[in-house]
């Protein structure tokens, strides 16, 4: 109840987010540095383009500038939406909600634990490489599909609809799987877009803190007393390296 209250007053903070933005005549692209300062003053007018690294200057694996910049906008939107996901699943675990229907096919319950890592922790190795499997399809999926890929110009944050004629029955689609949102205008996706970059970010905050917490207790001292102690590796996803040992 502590994490649940505590994710309550977290998730207030998004109350100092602006809650209304520019409308855009089509979904933004920002492949360039002058459309990230643009991007940045919609999305905090107070912080505005904040670059310390000078990522936006960088120049990867030989590409253009707006190569770079697709890449590096794509990813940020991927590693928000994962950080949703693990921000909520935390929460889910701390709360020590489950489904009712066993984990494996011996019958072995999930596991009511204190923490997500606990979770992770408790689940076989197989069933992990099951779950990295489907991530990485998801991801291969992603990029083989793409009309117009983001690192030449196409839009950040898409995802390509799954095609029957390749996943047999068919598939319900990941983003939008019954529909709702297809009569959304460019400028609905587009304020769409620049609210879930902020609330991804807010989300992988939200995630570093509980895991920094769970590692040092203390080192976030709004959690102190909230997140418990965790022992393990929380960046070592299975018990025993895959990796062949010399």
């Amino acid at each position: 109840m502590k994490l649940l209250l505590a994710s309550l007053m977290a998730a207030s903070a998004a109350a100092f987010a602006p809650s209304s933005f520019q409308a855009a005549s089509k979904t933004a692209l920002s492949e360039t540095t002058a459309d990230l300062e643009s991007l940045a003053g919609k999305l905090n007018p107070i912080v505005k383009f904040y670059d310390p690294l000078g990522l936006s200057d960088r120049n990867f694996w030989g590409t253009s500038d707006e190569a770079s910049i697709g890449w590096l906008r794509e990813s940020e939107v991927k590693h928000g939406r994962i950080a949703m996901f693990a921000f909520v699943g935390y929460i889910v675990h701390a709360n020590g909600i489950t489904f009712p229907w066993p984990m494996t096919l011996a019958g072995d319950p999930f596991p009511k634990v204190s923490s997500a890592p606990e979770a992770w922790d408790a689940i076989p190795d197989g069933g992990k490489l099951q779950i990295m499997a489907f991530v990485g399809f998801l991801e291969f999926w992603s990029e083989a599909n793409r009309g117009t890929h983001y690192m030449k110009g196409g839009k950040v944050g898409d995802f390509p609809d799954f095609d029957s004629k390749y996943i047999p029955g068919g598939a319900l689609n990941l983003y939008d799987p019954f529909g709702w949102h297809k009569s959304r205008t460019e400028e609905e996706k587009a304020n769409g877009l620049l609210k879930e970059i902020n609330n991804g970010r807010l989300a992988m905050l939200g995630i570093f803190g509980f895991l920094s917490e769970g590692a040092v207790e203390g080192s976030v001292p709004a959690l102190k007393g909230v997140i418990p102690h965790y022992s393990g590796e929380v960046m070592a996803p299975f018990t025993k390296s895959i990796l062949p040992s010399f």
